[in-house]
């Protein structure tokens, strides 16, 4: 295997990945760089709630959305036009991070200050919990800060196990521990934080490597088979049914000595979707909240991302503290 930056570096996928060395300048869609429109009327939260640093969004096969938010009631689903469909509460709205479905409609969340990642019914009835609460590790059994899911048409779960590990883990659809891979540091395979991740429909596995400013992929065994830096800090993923991995987060810039990258505050916010093979499709900067909460369309410490069958555009921040719609408009 050789390796070089931004490209891909399985020697077995390089017929199916060509160069990414346009990456860098590509982001315009054909008629130029399209708009991106809020719904500031979207959602219909009801007074009674107060949302919490938003960490989770993501839509499920009918379009209701499900946020996953840092108050009670920590999860809240809406549908396109900002009803509220129903709601309810994990235990520990403090660790909330990364919500996800599964192939058969299950809503699975990542708490990474109770270092457990656990699976609901779509009504809020707790079917199932990985890990130990309250009681970090790195073993079977017990996750340090896991941040995110990703599933197989199996049901076989993958977690980023990201804030006190540097590792991705595997279960069956069970809960059944299958293998872990992943270490601490810079190289390649290795993380800073793995903060995000997301499955294609080929079974490629693609991690948000966020402290080292990078996307790496992976095959469900756990080799290495792509690098992808220089695009974006990485923070939150969406995969579309078609292999287009959405991402937001912000510029990679490196710390005044050299060494390391920084991570917050952000130095701005970004937007990307990525081909399958590292090609930047869309590119554009959204507008950051000089102070919290900030106007409608404005996002600070943008954390997470989910795309409906329309194309609509959902977006969570930690500052802000907000869910909000967009779509994208040719100027």
């Amino acid at each position: 295997m050789t390796t070089r930056r931004g490209l891909c570096i399985a020697t077995f996928l390089m017929s199916m990945m060509p160069n990414n060395a346009d990456a860098q300048t590509a982001g315009e869609l054909p008629g130029g760089n399209p708009r991106c429109v809020v719904d500031p009327a979207w959602p219909r939260k009801p007074a009674s709630f107060t949302w919490g640093a938003m960490s989770g969004i993501t839509v499920d096969a009918q379009d209701q959305v499900y946020v996953f938010n840092r108050n009670d009631p920590t999860v809240q689903i809406y549908r396109t036009d900002g009803a509220l469909v129903r709601s309810w509460s994990t235990a520990n709205p403090k660790g909330t991070h990364h919500i996800k479905l599964d192939p058969e409609g299950n809503v699975w969340l990542a708490d990474f200050r109770s270092h457990v990642v656990q699976k609901y019914d779509p009504e809020g009835k707790l079917l199932l919990t990985l890990g130990e609460a309250d009681h970090p590790g790195c073993d079977e059994s017990h996750f340090n800060g896991p941040t995110d899911m990703a599933f197989l048409p199996s049901g076989d779960v993958f977690i980023s196990d990201g804030y006190g590990n540097r590792r991705v883990a595997h279960f069956d659809k069970q809960g059944r521990f299958v293998k872990a891979w992943g270490e601490e540091g810079t190289g390649p395979g290795q993380f800073a934080l793995p903060h995000a991740i997301a499955i294609d429909s080929q079974a490629r596995l693609y991690v948000a490597d966020r402290n080292n400013a990078r996307i790496q992929v992976f095959d469900t065994k756990g080799e290495l088979l792509a690098v992808w830096d220089n695009l974006i800090m990485p923070w939150g993923f969406a995969m579309t049914k078609n292999d287009e991995l959405w991402v937001c987060g912000s510029s990679g810039v490196r710390q005044p000595s050299g060494d390391g990258w920084i991570v917050t505050p952000p130095p701005d916010q970004l937007l990307i979707k990525l081909s399958p093979d590292g090609k930047v499709l869309l590119r554009m900067s959204l507008q950051q909240t000089a102070a919290a909460p900030g106007s409608p369309g404005e996002v600070d410490w943008v954390h997470c991302i989910a795309i409906d069958s329309k194309g609509s555009i959902y977006l969570g921040d930690i500052q802000g503290k907000r869910a909000q719609k967009f779509s994208l408009r040719k100027p």
